[in-house]
């Protein structure tokens, strides 16, 4: 397996380019790495490779064989892009409190999609975890393999490259790394890469205010798809980083806005969220600092949602 095979060549080595209007004008420059450039538009594509071939390799995934996973939507689009590609199925347990454009898009990769109906919309730690149940028990079927992102050391293997990549186009000049917090594996992967470089690089996560409990605070319904389980994440590394800033979805989704009217960037709330924290950061560190985050995925998975949906831009 490498990077010759198919569409796989398209992963990774995606543009970092830098705000302009939303930054602030004595602060700290802010870089953002475009990854709805990888080939289904997330961050996603990374970890879904490198899980997958990770099974293979050491035989939990066998020929003609399905993969099970648990999912927001994102990582299920790209595992249903690595399955497409790899020649596997894939069984996806989701959820109506997540976009129908994510539901449609694993749909035309061919996955197999199942819903665990959601309180309103509401992403909650009772749903996520009813979600991850229902997983584990569609994969005790025969020819199953189960990804299990929370708990998959294979994952956070994907973001070393996204590192490196931050590392290369920033020529070593990066003082920050700012980052969301879903399964943890994408801001692991990225510090550990930066940091093998340079180990004094700064790094914040960021989590929903609504459901701060990486800050210690009480879980609660979230808004931004994609991060804020609801519980602490089971490979999370708290040493690994040097605080947690907080960002509300409306915060997020304002930036989000802000981002395509203003810096031609279209992308979803957990990338608002992700710049809305790089300028506290930015305002913070001030002039001669560089700040690098993620915009995770394309804002054309949000447009039924409340995000983009008419009335709300």
């Amino acid at each position: 397996m490498n990077d010759s095979m198919g569409a796989f060549a398209g992963i990774g080595n995606t543009p970092l380019v830098e705000l302009r209007r939303v930054a602030p004008a004595n602060g700290a420059r802010i870089f953002v790495k475009l990854e709805w450039a990888n080939p289904t538009g997330s961050m996603k594509d990374r970890m879904a490779r490198t899980a997958v071939e990770g099974a293979v390799r050491d035989g939990r995934l066998i020929p003609g064989g399905t993969v099970v996973e648990y999912t927001a939507g994102t990582t299920g689009i790209s595992l249903a892009f690595a399955c497409a590609v790899l020649g596997f199925g894939l069984h996806v347990v989701f959820s109506d409190a997540f976009s129908d454009e994510k539901r449609r898009t694993m749909l035309a990769f061919g996955a197999t999609v199942e819903d665990v109906p959601s309180d309103n919309g509401a992403i909650t730690e009772t749903l996520i975890k009813r979600m991850i149940a229902r997983a584990a028990e569609v994969s005790k079927q025969p020819g199953m393999w189960w990804c299990d992102q929370l708990n998959n050391h294979d994952a956070v293997t994907g973001y070393l490259p996204l590192g490196e990549e931050i590392w290369t186009q920033t020529k070593g000049r990066i003082d920050a790394f700012v980052h969301t917090v879903g399964t943890a594996h994408s801001i692991h992967g990225v510090t550990r890469s930066l940091r093998a470089h340079n180990p004094d690089i700064s790094v914040f996560a960021v989590e929903p205010a609504e459901s701060a409990v990486l800050s210690g605070q009480p879980t609660g319904p979230n808004r931004t798809e994609g991060i804020g389980i609801g519980f602490v994440p089971p490979l999370w590394e708290p040493n690994a980083v040097d605080g947690i800033l907080t960002v509300s979805a409306d915060e997020a989704m304002d930036m989000a806005r802000r981002l395509a009217r203003q810096e031609g960037l279209f992308a979803g709330t957990s990338s608002g969220a992700n710049v809305v924290a790089a300028l506290r950061t930015a305002e913070r560190m001030g002039p001669g600092s560089t700040i690098v985050t993620i915009l995770c995925d394309s804002g054309l998975r949000y447009l039924s949602t409340e995000l983009y949906r008419s009335g709300t831009i």
